[in-house]
């Protein structure tokens, strides 16, 4: 497949699933999922969703029940995609911890604390 497809494909989905993350965070309340980053498998039978979940305390709990609801959330991507996707990949789900990573590595190094006092 040209890579140019499975970049809309890849854009196409994340963009559905962040939309449905968003209507499943309203009734959570003081929770925020974001797709991070979304990448379908050649044959559109797999897609690998990287999640950013807000805070941290409650990344495990929130993991949880979206593993146990992703066949509802790949059915509510199916009904939003019908018609540009002719069968919706299976969704495999994965924390983000990118950010986490990030602001640990500038904790170590001290970049962006404050002086004390301040």
């Amino acid at each position: 497949m040209e890579s140019t497809r499975k970049n809309k494909i890849d854009r196409l989905v994340q963009k559905e699933l962040s939309d449905i993350f968003q209507k499943f965070t309203k009734s959570q309340g003081g929770i925020l999922i974001s797709v991070t980053s979304v990448t379908v498998s050649p044959d559109l039978s797999i897609a690998r969703v990287h999640l950013s979940i807000f805070p941290d305390e409650k990344q495990a709990e929130m993991m949880e029940m979206i593993q146990k609801s992703a066949k509802a959330i790949r059915y509510d991507l199916s009904q939003r995609t019908r018609h540009q996707l002719r069968q919706t990949p299976e969704l495999t789900f994965f924390i983000d911890d990118s950010l986490n990573y990030l602001e640990n590595i500038d904790r170590l190094l001290g970049i962006n604390q404050r002086p004390e006092g301040k």
